[in-house]
């Protein structure tokens, strides 16, 4: 799996492009800027844009050719963000310390997904924000209407909304909805697709 990534991101043009995703971008402009952490960053997009508006940002990612891209890109944008290469198995970060997680696009293994994110759960502060937005399992139908607008192909690692409320129990929800988007994201994300998309706050 690091190697697909790998390869995917260490070309020059960036996979998903350099803007930020319109969903996070929307949600994190209303917020306060504290700190945030950014799990399966990729290149960085999300992360670096959070730097932009004065967060202190975590991210990671299984890809040091996306950690590369990722201080590139913040590099060019005069900003600092601390990015570590690591399996979330292997992460370790102090109980409650993020004011904010962004899940954008992050498809964890299918029999780890619920898992991972009762562990991210513990690293967010009491009223602290999970903005979240993915592929719903519907979007299999769009993938193979359409690969140009990527995904998984797993329907186990796709979201559900039942699967977000489970995963997100001690959460209020301040959106939770499945929608169809026209995604316009770098090379891979393009056309029509299925997601969820999830504003939690913890109790």
């Amino acid at each position: 799996m690091n190697q697909k990534w790998d390869d995917r991101y260490r070309d020059v043009e960036f996979a998903y492009g350099k803007e930020p995703n319109i969903f996070f971008k929307e949600w994190l402009l209303k917020l306060d800027p504290g700190s945030i952490l950014m799990p399966a960053d990729g290149e960085g997009r999300n992360g670096v844009f959070a730097a932009q508006l004065g967060w202190k940002v975590d991210a990671f990612d299984i890809s040091i050719e996306g950690k590369n891209k990722a201080l590139q890109l913040a590099k060019e944008n005069n900003v600092s963000i601390h990015y570590i290469v690591e399996d979330l198995d292997l992460l370790q970060y102090e109980k409650e310390t993020f004011d904010a997680i962004g899940l954008i696009y992050a498809h964890f293994p299918a029999e780890k997904k619920a898992i991972f994110h009762k562990k991210l759960n513990t690293y967010l502060k009491p009223g602290g924000v999970v903005i979240l937005e993915g592929f719903s399992k519907n979007h299999i139908n769009y993938n193979k209407r359409n690969p140009k607008v990527g995904g998984p192909k797993d329907l186990d690692t796709l979201f559900s909304e039942a699967e977000i409320i489970n995963d997100f129990k001690n959460y209020d929800t301040l959106l939770l909805k499945e929608e169809e988007i026209l995604l316009n994201e770098g090379k891979y994300h393009i056309g029509k697709g299925s997601v969820i998309r999830f504003i939690g706050r913890k109790k």
